[in-house]
């Protein structure tokens, strides 16, 4: 594999490839397009994939008259979703200057957000319509309806062909990633979704986050997230998938029809969160109307409610005994008439079915 310096896109999904990554690969410095997910890679994310950047890679359009014009090629598309890639990020990604799509999703990476993704190139531009990658214009380049990769947009996982090249994203989720969401993200102009839901993170959500202008889908739900919603979250116009949900996030739900347009379940698990779509109407300091029940007061009253619940068992069972059985057991006439009235009770039901 490693002779083939012109290959353009791997395609490894959905195998039982196991161990590490081979060396051979970083051979192939043409790459476009690697898609090694739903396997079982283990041990940490090669370095050496950063040098996919387009530093080798180079193709030529002629435009006639002895003009032509000399594009780099370089590394598009990255999925390595439901591996077991573990470590940290490494920094080296960052190079990926062409870098559309980064899709590290459903791992055991353990490391914090690299603060220098915000250097990607082709996240911070609009796309480009003159580009000469088939996967944004297919004048130039053939390999467009043949790439295909699996993607969680919007909270449902798709499967892009020939539109694989109109996206730009980040999927991280489903890791155990520590620390804040870095502020260098919001600089992503042109990121279509962002995914960082299912890890540790923690701080507050990135003043600038209304910056990403083109962001169509946003989830940082089951985290620690603390803080306030930034205003300018309401005011990203094609905002249309949203999740929130499970933080510490407090305060009141910026207004705006942006984020009033959203389900409640966008916003659960955030008890010091009201306004908007949730049911709390928030109090003049901006905190919930309705009282925020205490952890710890909570966890020993249900605590003391169980602990009656077991101690009254055994005297549950005394009175019934008392109460039916005991009379059925030592009076002797009662018991030949209570198995007399069933008796008669079963013939009556025999004879309505029969």
């Amino acid at each position: 594999m490693g002779s083939l310096m012109w290959l353009g896109s791997l395609h490894l999904h959905n195998n039982h490839l196991s161990g590490d990554v081979p060396v051979a690969l970083k051979n192939c410095s043409s790459l476009m397009v690697v898609n090694l997910s739903e396997s079982e890679f283990t041990g940490n994310i090669p370095a050496w994939m950063g040098n996919f950047n387009g530093k080798f890679g180079k193709m030529y359009e002629f435009i006639g008259h002895d003009k032509e014009i000399i594009y780099e090629l370089g590394l598009m598309v990255l999925v390595l979703h439901s591996n077991k890639f573990n470590g940290s990020i490494p920094l080296e990604l960052c190079h990926l200057h062409f870098l559309q799509i980064l899709d590290l999703g459903n791992n055991n990476l353990s490391g914090t957000i690299p603060r220098c993704f915000g250097n990607f190139s082709s996240m911070i531009k609009p796309s480009n319509t003159t580009s000469p990658f088939s996967i944004h214009n297919e004048n130039h380049f053939a390999i467009g309806s043949m790439d295909s990769a699996t993607l969680v947009m919007k909270g449902v996982e798709y499967e892009y062909h020939n539109t694989l090249g109109l996206l730009t994203g980040i999927d991280l989720s489903r890791n155990k990633l520590p620390g804040e969401i870095p502020e260098e993200l919001t600089g992503l102009h042109s990121l279509i979704f962002l995914n960082l839901s299912h890890n540790h993170l923690q701080g507050k959500i990135p003043v600038k986050i209304g910056a990403m202008t083109s962001l169509e889908s946003l989830d940082l739900s089951m985290n620690r997230i603390s803080g306030v919603i930034p205003q300018g979250l309401a005011t990203i116009s094609f905002l249309s998938h949203l999740n929130l949900s499970y933080n510490n996030l407090s305060g009141k739900i910026p207004s705006g029809t942006q984020l009033r347009g959203f389900s409640p379940f966008s916003f659960i698990g955030n008890p010091e969160l009201c306004g908007a779509t949730l049911t709390d109407d928030c109090s003049e300091d901006g905190k919930p109307k309705s009282p925020i029940p205490d952890n710890d007061d909570t966890e020993d009253s249900g605590w003391i409610e169980m602990k009656w619940f077991y101690l009254g068992m055994p005297w549950g069972f005394v009175v019934g005994f008392c109460a039916i059985l005991a009379p059925l057991t030592f009076n002797r006439a009662w018991r030949h008439a209570y198995f007399q009235f069933l008796d008669e009770m079963k013939h009556k039901l025999l004879g309505w079915f029969l």
